[in-house]
């Protein structure tokens, strides 16, 4: 059985009940990940599915911020500078846990309160019970970073309804509760002043209780998100978000005369023009995808080819480090960026990350 962690440590681990409770607790980085904590939460993981007094798994985040706002991403920068050759590790045990929290063997609850972005994202997502409340803001906004949505959400996305996925992928832009649960990456809408009781609930749980017992608890506390934006607009962004290529999509855009349709194409050409371009590609490999792991693989080959180039590191200049929000990108224009472009970042030539799986 684990010890608690001291109230200091970056990941608390409780035990409420049958429930652990991971806690994600860097409240002022809003709970961004790190390696360490990345460990943290394998070992605890692995302790509690063979832990028979464990029910269910509830993880949350510090503070009333955010779940989690993604990978320590200045931390990559710096070491990806200093071509550092460990640059890649906490991808090489991140998405490995991503992998495990979608195939955990108990019940998996991720409270997704507040900021649940990138790297939260692939925490929560891939779990079998994803809850949001009024303050949920879910979004994978790394194309304004000059990188692209990873966590094997190249697996997720291309699942939600129609292009939903695609629009969210190039945009980046923030969505509601509700276009989380439209989207297929949460499940049920619980107001975040019963959380509290919720998790008291699942702590009351029997030992060998499965995933029907935590769904009923779920559904009690459970209430209507409202109305989806997305859903809303979702006749618009399939016609729109159905090409296969940037440019047809922007097209496509321009000649809607509509305010959401005018907001995303301002938004993408905002972004870097190669991660945009990238992010298509991803999405719809993996809408082809045998499963996760080949979408985990091809993304982990996406990130390491991406620290050998410039929007990287000029889009976490302009957003973390000067705070300019005047990203340079090179190329500069989606039209310099082609297919040879693209290529050397799907190519898959950086290693793997799963031997055990046959692609």
């Amino acid at each position: 059985m684990l010890e608690p962690a001291a109230s200091n440590d970056e990941v608390i681990l409780e035990r409420r009940g049958s429930a652990a409770v991971i806690r994600l607790n860097r409240p002022k980085a809003l709970n961004s990940l790190n390696l360490k904590m990345v460990r943290t939460m394998r070992m605890a993981l692995d302790a509690f599915a063979e832990d028979p007094a464990v029910s269910v798994v509830v993880l949350t985040g510090a503070g009333e911020r955010g779940l989690c706002a993604g990978g320590d991403i200045r931390v990559l920068y710096e070491m990806g500078r200093a071509g550092d050759a460990e640059t890649t590790q906490f991808w090489r045990e991140e998405f490995p846990l991503n992998y495990l929290i979608a195939h955990y063997t108990k019940p998996f609850v991720a409270l997704m309160d507040g900021i649940t972005m990138g790297g939260g994202v692939g925490l929560s997502s891939h779990g079998r019970h994803r809850v949001v409340t009024e303050r949920t803001r879910l979004a994978m906004p790394e194309t304004g970073i000059g990188y692209f949505p990873d966590v094997g959400t190249s697996w997720l996305l291309p699942k939600a309804p129609g292009e939903i996925g695609t629009c969210m992928g190039l945009t980046g832009l923030e969505v509601s509760p509700a276009d989380a649960i439209f989207a297929g990456l949460a499940d049920v809408f619980v107001p975040a002043e019963q959380l509290p009781e919720l998790v008291k609930a699942l702590s009351g749980l029997a030992p060998e209780s499965d995933d029907e017992a935590v769904e009923a608890v779920l559904s009690w506390f459970a209430t209507s998100p409202g109305e989806s934006e997305l859903q809303k607009h979702r006749v618009l962004i399939d016609r729109c978000f159905t090409h296969d290529s940037v440019e047809q999509i922007i097209a496509a855009l321009k000649a809607e005369d509509d305010d959401f349709a005018r907001r995303a194409l301002e938004t993408i050409l905002k972004r870097s023009p190669t991660s945009v371009k990238l992010t298509l590609r991803l999405l719809r490999d993996g809408r082809n995808s045998s499963g996760l792991v080949e979408c985990l693989e091809r993304e982990f080959g996406a990130g390491t080819e991406i620290l050998r180039h410039h929007d990287f590191y000029e889009g976490v200049r302009a957003a973390i480090i000067d705070k300019d929000r005047n990203p340079k990108w090179s190329p500069p224009t989606l039209d310099k960026v082609t297919a040879e472009d693209i290529a050397p970042y799907v190519e898959g030539r950086h290693g793997t990350l799963f031997p055990e799986h046959r692609l």
